[in-house]
């Protein structure tokens, strides 16, 4: 899987992907979980996760561009690849493993092996910390590829302000929902358990 991962984002012949993919590497994107405790919260969840989206983004473009060929330029298959399996790079140091006391079904207290969220660290915005992690690893992104990874995870959970830009994104690009609804399929229906 790591290296189809690799495999598509070089083929993009994006500038510096070589130096993402490093930065992904030592930052632990490979073994990482996709979440604490639903969708690939285990190791190398969130590669499955990231890989899901991509296939599930180009199965929308393909279905989308049937029905309308001219938004071929705004959904080319190198703006999905980057905005698909680099969404999430702001969880590859998000979860630590850790045993906590839980009950089991019987209502006893067992140690289990679970995820916690510890993101204080760089204490931004989920998709915020993607693009800025992107950029710092010296990829040029698109604007439209900005506001795909920026607001992936749709109009939730946004302040009166936070939706306001939400909106006039997403009048920008169909990139945008394109990348929300491949994340949201791939989380709630492929990685369903």
């Amino acid at each position: 899987m790591q290296q189809r991962f690799c495999n598509i984002l070089l083929e993009t012949g994006r500038e510096n992907m070589d130096y993402v993919i490093e930065d992904l590497t030592a930052a632990g994107f490979f073994d990482a979980p996709a979440s604490s405790q639903g969708h690939g919260a285990y190791p190398g969840g969130l590669l499955e996760h990231s890989l899901g989206v991509y296939d599930m983004a180009m199965s929308i473009r393909d279905t989308t561009l049937k029905a309308r060929p001219d938004l071929a330029p705004f959904l080319t298959p190198e703006k999905i690849a980057v905005s698909a399996l680099l969404h999430d790079v702001c969880k590859a140091d998000r979860y630590k493993h850790v045993k906590r006391k839980r009950r089991n079904e019987v209502g006893l207290y067992e140690e289990q092996e679970m995820y916690e969220v510890h993101d204080e660290m760089f204490p931004c915005g989920h998709g915020e910390k993607s693009v800025i992690l992107l950029l710092r690893s010296g990829l040029d992104l698109d604007d439209d590829e900005v506001y795909a990874i920026r607001w992936h995870m749709g109009p939730w959970n946004l302040t009166k302000e936070d939706e306001k830009y939400y909106r006039q994104a997403s009048k920008q690009t169909p990139l945008q929902a394109l990348i929300h609804a491949a994340d949201t399929l791939a989380s709630s229906v492929l990685e369903r358990n």
